[in-house]
């Protein structure tokens, strides 16, 4: 029996390892680039948040993202972290859940799902761009590359459209339309959002931990908290990467509003205030040793103070005003900043077209699909690679009749 998975991300070489324990079988993985992992390799910023403790059903979206459920069920976050440790990779976790590799380098996930593949039952082609796939009898026929390769099992693994620079595709979506699979809308996840606020370029670089809420037409959209980073078109980091589904997907006003000081009441933070005003210095240094430097010059700026006067000069009224906009910072949002820039595809294949328990489709006998390719994103933290891990094995295992 030859399975084929065509890609060898980290649901592509999941599957071929699972697949690999029918000693019988043999194991063919196509990736178009000339070595295997290359978005794995980018993930969380080079650390790569491999997993998270806490991940659940009710982290995942997509049309009907209860599909999930089985995947996690059987693969859950246990198992993965002692498959993981079986193939000889040392892990830590953070407070929040987050699990990275002990050498907080995202080359060791790299390096020792490599190394695995390395098994006789497991051809690993690559430079291999597929170029077409169809049904032949009894199986696939895989081409590309000037060869042709017959599959009795096929896996989808190609992974989504973001991340484009990083090896991100259509291909995988192409491959299954062709088989009559619909493919729901594809936009960008976890992805930094634009602005046209003119503080966004003067703040670049900035870090800030904060509460950020969004509102759409006056409405709640979504909320998190955790640290921010200002770029020049707009709002990055975790806490917005959190909240960005959907953002600016529809007509209306967007609005990103930012407690920049979620653990300091607003009382608390007038009393400090008040209590600065016996200083000679300037107002550009009022929320010095609160605030980034230049994030409090900003903030007192858009309360309508000029920051060459004097902190004694201040009214109440004006302190009041520093602490409304630092408290809750409105920065109007225009756009995400696209696909190339994303983490993760929104959107996919449909997955009621799919069977959960074995990621067999359901309209075409003997093939797969897994990973990022479905319809399927989870939040930002790890809840992304443990789909592409959980799937990614119950495809293998299933499609080469392997007991989980």
């Amino acid at each position: 029996m030859v399975i084929g998975i065509i890609g060898a991300g980290a649901s592509g070489m999941a599957a071929a390892i699972a697949a690999s324990e029918n000693a019988s079988a043999q194991v063919l993985l196509f990736e178009r680039q000339a070595r295997v992992g290359r978005k794995l390799q980018a993930t969380g910023n080079g650390r790569c948040n491999l997993t998270n403790l806490h991940a659940c059903a009710e982290s995942y979206h997509g049309e009907e993202s209860s599909f999930v459920r089985h995947a996690l069920d059987k693969i859950g976050v246990d198992k993965t972290l002692k498959w993981f440790q079986d193939l000889g990779l040392y892990v830590t976790a953070e407070p929040s859940g987050r699990v990275y590799p002990y050498s907080d380098q995202a080359n060791s996930v790299v390096d020792v799902l490599r190394f695995a593949l390395q098994k006789s039952n497991i051809q690993l082609l690559t430079g291999f761009e597929v170029t077409k796939v169809r049904k032949a009898e009894n199986g696939f026929l895989v081409e590309g590359a000037g060869q042709k390769h017959f599959c009795d099992r096929l896996i989808i693994a190609c992974g989504g459209l973001a991340g484009t620079k990083l090896g991100g595709s259509i291909s995988g979506y192409q491959i299954l339309k062709g088989f009559g699979h619909r493919i729901t809308k594809l936009r960008p996840a976890l992805v930094q959002i634009k602005s046209d606020w003119s503080g966004c370029a003067a703040l670049k670089g900035v870090r800030a931990n904060c509460h950020a809420a969004i509102y759409h037409d006056g409405c709640l959209h979504s909320q998190s908290e955790g640290e921010l980073q200002f770029t020049e078109q707009g709002l990055s980091g975790p806490v917005i990467f959190e909240v960005s589904r959907d953002v600016c997907q529809g007509a209306g006003c967007w609005v990103c509003r930012l407690d920049l000081l979620p653990d300091i009441p607003e009382g608390e933070l007038l009393l400090e205030l008040k209590r600065r005003k016996n200083s000679q210095l300037g107002a550009e240094e009022l929320l010095t040793g609160i605030l980034h430097n230049r994030l409090g010059r900003v903030i007192t700026a858009a309360a309508g103070i000029r920051l060459t006067q004097r902190i004694a000069d201040l009214s109440d009224e004006s302190l009041q005003e520093v602490c409304k906009v630092a408290k809750s910072l409105e920065v109007q949002l225009t756009e995400p900043l696209g696909m190339d820039a994303a983490q993760v595809t929104a959107g996919g294949a449909l997955t009621a077209q799919f069977d959960p328990v074995t990621m067999q489709s359901l309209l075409v006998p003997c093939l797969y699909a897994c990973g990022e390719v479905l319809d399927i994103d989870g939040d930002c933290g790890g809840y992304n690679l443990q789909w592409a891990w959980s799937s990614g094995i119950l495809a293998g295992a299933n499609a080469a009749e392997v007991a989980l």
